[in-house]
């Protein structure tokens, strides 16, 4: 069964009080031992709560889960400096180079490109086995194609195997549709594999896995004096180191813990009286 905003809520506020055996977990949600087992895992994984077993490897082991309050994500003065600079910008205010520049030069690539060419992700979509975590703007991305194949359909074939997509982008007007469009995935699949907050951020890129961050960078000339670009140009930044790689990961799971759901944001934005049908 899915973990909903609900089940969540209740099991952190439960943790916060004390530490909780799985056991007492399960016993308060009213699932299995595995059930509750998992719940603990996938929000450990998102930093809300952290997991320990004491006496692993004996039958008499025992797996305690612990509320995490640290909100400390950078291990540098650079990460944190960068946290900082992320929150609450848009993507003309914050490019992904300031975090490139940090990164071991044999653990990164970076490319350039005319126009808005080159191919995006779907090569390393398709490798993806763990999961996906998306930053996004408006979503404009789910009606992309690459060598014949819209990345849609590229996300729908992730969700049929069982990896799960997570997105940060905006909920708003101008993006309901492509959040729509999106979220019907998890009813054509019979599992919910989508789940997106609405969030704004200035970086637009996928994590795939543990092993690869990637960002892409667009720069038009009607943003610059004249002369200081004459066209438009696309950079695509690659990240492979481990520790950098889990740095984002932490960044994306922080601003998705504290962003509202999508199904809530559509549906306050549809309690909007208009003459213009969303």
């Amino acid at each position: 069964m899915a973990l909903t905003p609900e089940t969540m809520r209740k099991l952190t506020t439960f943790v916060r009080a004390k530490p909780r055996t799985v056991q007492e977990i399960a016993h308060l949600l009213g699932r299995n031992w595995r059930t509750a087992d998992r719940y603990a895992d996938l929000l450990a994984k998102e930093g809300a709560l952290s997991v320990r077993t004491f006496r692993e490897g004996t039958r008499g082991a025992l797996k305690v889960v612990y509320w995490n309050p640290q909100e400390h994500i950078g291990s540098s003065e650079f990460q944190e400096k960068l946290l900082k600079a992320l929150e609450g910008r848009r993507k003309d205010e914050f490019s992904p180079f300031d975090l490139y520049q940090y990164v071991d030069a044999k653990q990164r690539h970076a490319s350039l490109h005319e126009g808005r060419g080159g191919e995006f992700m779907r090569g390393s979509l398709e490798r993806a086995g763990e999961q996906v975590l998306s930053f996004s703007g408006n979503l404009s991305w789910i009606h992309a194609a690459e060598r014949g194949r819209r990345l849609e359909d590229v996300i729908r074939s992730l969700a049929e195997r069982g990896v799960p997509l997570k997105v940060l982008c905006r909920v708003t007007i101008d993006s309901i549709k492509n959040v729509r469009a999106l979220l019907a995935l998890n009813e054509r699949v019979g599992k919910n594999m989508v789940e997106i907050r609405h969030c704004e951020q200035p970086l637009r890129g996928f994590v795939i896995d543990r092993t690869l961050a990637r960002f892409r960078e667009t720069r038009d000339p009607a943003g610059y004096e004249r002369g200081e670009l004459d066209r438009q140009v696309t950079l695509f930044y690659e990240i492979y180191d481990p520790e950098w790689v889990e740095w984002v990961q932490k960044v994306f799971w922080y601003l998705f813990r504290t962003s509202l759901p999508a199904e809530k944001r559509i549906k306050d934005l549809e309690s909007i009286r208009n003459t213009y049908r969303l």
